[in-house]
């Protein structure tokens, strides 16, 4: 899984297999897109997944920077 960097508009595209599942506003909604690859993890664990490739950030920041 792939965690893409915030957008303009807020929250983070995620993608499996170049596929776009959606965006996430938190680790919440990034661990409901594993469980609905199959995946079920504890948002509190997100941080540590080797299942997740945090591109630009990490999982903290979910608004673009302001000064970009």
């Amino acid at each position: 899984m792939v965690v893409l960097p915030p957008s303009p508009a807020g929250g983070r595209r995620v993608r499996v297999d170049g596929e776009i599942l959606g965006r996430a506003h938190g680790v919440t909604d990034v661990a409901e897109f594993l469980r609905r690859a199959g995946l079920e993890i504890d948002p509190a664990d997100i941080a540590s997944s080797p299942w997740i490739d945090w591109r630009g950030t990490g999982p903290d920041h979910w608004h673009p920077d302001p000064d970009s």
